[in-house]
């Protein structure tokens, strides 16, 4: 799929994702999850709609003439999968009384994965000063 296409698909499912979730965990989750993780659910979300509309917004604004663009929009699509999704996963799945643990350490590799994507996107930025 070429780059451009998946930050705005992504962009948009993202986007469209963190509603339903948000909206599920507000209503649906509210009595179900404790305070702690209903705070980490909401985390999830919102975290999942910052990375929606930056992929939007990157869309359109990028040349994606350069390995880079590729490499930012990349890092930015799996780190808010891995981020995200593993945070509503580890929150469902405790919930339901049975944890899935092998996800607590694939949380900070989305986010590691975010972490670059705003380092690169700012090297992006300065890089042509140089």
């Amino acid at each position: 799929m070429e780059t451009i296409l998946l930050a705005q698909v992504m962009g948009g499912v993202y986007g469209l994702l963190a509603i339903i979730l948000g909206a599920f965990g507000a209503h649906a989750l509210k009595k179900k999850l404790t305070l702690e993780q209903l705070h980490s659910f909401e985390t999830g979300v919102k975290y999942q709609m910052y990375h929606a509309i930056l992929l939007v917004v990157l869309s359109y604004n990028l040349g994606f003439d350069q390995p880079l663009d590729k490499y930012i929009i990349n890092s930015f699509v799996f780190g808010t999968l891995l981020f995200s999704f593993s945070i509503y996963g580890l929150c469902l799945s405790a919930a339901n009384g049975k944890k899935l643990r092998f996800l607590g350490p694939v949380t900070p590799i989305g986010g590691l994965l975010l972490v670059v994507g705003w380092a690169l996107l700012l090297y992006s930025f300065i890089a042509p000063m140089f």
